[in-house]
């Protein structure tokens, strides 16, 4: 099932895509045949799929991304957040800072929660998961070289695209993740390559800090980071979910 959030008709709406069509969600349900409210994909605006309280990011999980950073993998999870205020949907626009002369992409799986979760288990994980979704850790690379630390350079606005929407069926242990720019294939990998998989970090973030719904887990970016330059397109796919697009703009 792939559950959108959009907006039509003046509001913020749910709903479950099937083809072409978003069949409205009414107090969290699918409404029966006679009762459905339908939507065209293309006469919709689609949204982040959550409006996350927090997006917890997980650096150096893929062996190879270590590798090409010149960094050893960590003892544990690394953790890191990104604001709010930085997630946008599907082709909304990166804003290339001022401040910055080096963004890059950064394609990830992301895990959306479906309730509370604190101090669970990894077996008990996947009863706090919703789904999954795309992720774009839009990361302004020399800030962070300069800073020493992740908080600047991973958190001006619009610099965490989420989308296109969130599916619940997928399994997030084996599934293949490919970012493009400009239709040039720059990341390929799988999920099989995580040091620690999805269950074993919402685990460990949850022993440390209360997960709420909606809230985001990024699970890592495999190899192959890059540059980005005003009016480029990236292109987030991981397989059974979908694509998630944005392009980059110049600040106003």
């Amino acid at each position: 099932m792939k559950i959108a959030r959009f907006f039509a008709d003046s509001m913020v709406r749910y709903g479950i895509v099937e083809g072409d069509d978003i069949i409205e969600l009414v107090d969290g349900d699918i409404p029966s045949e006679e009762d459905a409210v339908v939507y065209l994909l293309p006469e919709v605006t689609l949204l982040a799929p959550t409006a996350p309280s927090k997006v917890v990011c997980v650096g150096l999980n893929y062996t190879d991304h270590a590798k090409e950073v010149g960094m050893e993998l960590p003892g544990a999870p690394m953790l890191f957040l990104k604001p709010s205020t930085s997630v946008i949907g599907p082709d909304e626009n990166i804003v290339y800072p001022a401040m910055s002369e080096r963004v890059d992409y950064e394609g990830e799986l992301a895990v959306v929660i479906s309730q509370e979760a604190r101090h669970v288990s990894p077996d008990e994980a996947e009863d706090y998961i919703l789904g999954y979704t795309c992720l774009n850790d839009v990361t302004a690379r020399d800030l962070q070289i300069a800073d020493i630390q992740f908080t600047r350079a991973k958190s001006f606005d619009t610099f965490c695209p989420i989308g296109p929407w969130i599916d619940t069926d997928i399994d997030p242990t084996s599934v293949a993740i490919e970012t493009r720019v400009n239709d040039k294939t720059v990341q390929t990998s799988n999920t099989k390559h995580l040091n620690w998989d999805v269950f074993e970090l919402v685990s460990f973030v949850s022993r440390i800090m209360t997960l709420l719904p909606g809230d985001v887990i990024a699970t890592g970016t495999p190899a192959g980071i890059g540059p980005l330059e005003p009016e480029d397109r990236v292109d987030v796919t991981i397989a059974g979910i979908g694509t998630l697009s944005n392009r980059v703009v110049e600040p106003t």
